[in-house]
């Protein structure tokens, strides 16, 4: 298997729900750096849509006032940050679903979020379109993701990672979410890459008019 197209992302994603938190303690500083999603998630505003939220992690980073509603494709994920909502004393609208099949309409957010998801939904190019399609116009899309590295000796090695990585969480390690950003229409506000650029973070519009 190279493509990671047959993988039954609900199920591992479900199997994983319980002991993600922990292992994102133990890894995220280091993959990310610690406060790598307070700086996204505090760039949103107004009527936000987090895309795959997995167990919530994101949750005590948005700015007060802010209207936030999520999706992911894991139920036993989703209860997880519900329960985080619950104890933040949050109100969320958290709904089951694929990132590339938003249950919304068009124009319906001011800013998307979608932070070390993309590299694991199946179609990275369609959820990132999607995510186009259900803001309004003038609206934000705010990314944070592994990437693959622009280095060659680093790329070889995501390849030979990525191999384990997705038969174990079908989660890829080269992907080159800006390429989509650009494609679908986005204006590129800002975009860093950090941690020997195998980490990016985009900040984009979707255009006014």
């Amino acid at each position: 298997m190279t493509t990671g197209e047959s993988i039954d992302r609900r199920r591992i994603w479900d199997q994983l729900a319980p002991r993600y938190d922990s292992a994102m303690r133990r890894t995220e500083p280091l993959l990310v750096g610690r406060d790598a999603r307070a700086r996204v998630c505090r760039q949103a505003t107004g009527d936000v849509l987090e895309v795959a939220i997995g167990t919530g992690l994101n949750l005590p980073h948005y700015p007060a006032g802010v209207r936030l509603t999520a999706v992911d494709l894991s139920p036993a994920m989703l209860a997880i940050a519900g329960r985080r909502a619950t104890e933040l004393g949050l109100a969320i609208d958290l709904r089951e679903a694929a990132a590339e099949r938003l249950p919304f309409a068009e124009a319906t957010f001011d800013t998307a979020v979608s932070t070390l998801s993309l590299c694991s939904v199946t179609d990275d190019g369609a959820a990132v379109a999607e995510m186009y399609r259900v803001l309004r116009p003038g609206g934000q899309l705010l990314l944070l993701d592994h990437v693959a590295a622009t280095n060659p000796i680093l790329l070889a090695l995501q390849r030979l990672w990525e191999r384990v990585s997705l038969r174990t969480a079908g989660d890829y390690q080269t992907r080159h979410p800006l390429s989509h950003v650009l494609r679908v229409g986005f204006t590129v506000l800002d975009s860093q890459r950090t941690r020997l650029g195998m980490v990016q973070r985009v900040r984009a519009a979707k255009p006014a008019t």
